[in-house]
């Protein structure tokens, strides 16, 4: 197995792509951190990997808190004594609207969780890395980190600066061993994406132009974890600062 005995970080893991790769990752030899801010998810998600003989621990965390990503870390330091993969991932999609009518708490859950959620788990996490002088992270960017998305415009420019900080921090550490790259989903049948709909029809509001499913429909989150445990993998290993589609054709 390509990462038999690897140790991994997973945020945002209580669902969606987070748990597929989760999963992915564990059949795949690693023993996995599970991190999430809903317990009961998260938990969820650890019981899976046990399901099928894998190993890992869960971890409850606000990626937002920098406190609390300094648990996540420390209870993968304290459990396993190393960190070899980490899948930066938590995020969360922004309430569809004009621009002009975002109030100003909603920027901030957004900028919170999408960037410093990011850059916090990069820090702490580098950190560890550097000193092992290896690893491999994976940030989720999306495909409104390439190009904007109507009517979503801090999401999108959440989704920018964590291909910023992509491309920063694999310059950083090109030559220390680590390697960090983004995937840039478009279009995931998860719970985050079916909330859309619902916005839609609570909200009565449509934005003028909607993303073009070129291939006629969403991907499984599992086609994202093939990706996620190709870039955690030493099959990926002259790739670093790259901002991977995952979009079918979505920004073509």
């Amino acid at each position: 197995m390509d990462l038999l005995n690897k140790i991994a970080i997973v945020t945002g893991a209580g669902s969606g792509i987070g748990r597929a790769s989760s999963i992915k990752l564990a059949s795949n030899g690693a023993k996995v951190v599970v991190v999430d801010f809903n317990k009961e998810t998260g938990e969820e998600t650890l019981s899976l990997i046990k399901e099928q003989g894998g190993e890992g621990i869960f971890v409850q965390a606000d990626v937002s808190k920098s406190e609390d990503v300094q648990k996540y870390v420390n209870a993968a330091i304290e459990t396993y004594g190393r960190i070899d993969v980490f899948f930066n991932n938590a995020g969360v999609i922004q309430k569809i609207s004009p621009l002009t009518e975002i109030d100003d708490a909603e920027y901030d859950r957004i900028m919170s969780i999408n960037v410093k959620g990011v850059f916090l788990g990069l820090k702490h996490v580098l950190k560890i890395m550097e000193g092992q002088g290896s690893g491999s992270i994976i940030n989720t960017a999306s495909t409104a980190g390439i190009r904007s998305e109507h009517s979503m415009a801090v999401y999108s420019a959440s989704k920018h600066a964590v291909v910023g900080l992509t491309k920063s921090a694999s310059l950083e550490y090109v030559k220390k061993g680590i390697r960090i790259n983004a995937i840039c989903p478009g279009g995931v049948q998860t719970a985050l994406t079916n909330s859309v709909t619902e916005m839609f029809e609570t909200n009565g509001y449509v934005p003028d132009e909607l993303p073009n499913m070129r291939m006629g429909r969403y991907a499984a989150p599992e086609e994202l974890a093939e990706m996620v445990t190709f870039l955690a993998s030493e099959r990926a290993s002259y790739m670093t600062g790259s901002i991977v589609l995952v979009d079918g054709g979505l920004t073509l």
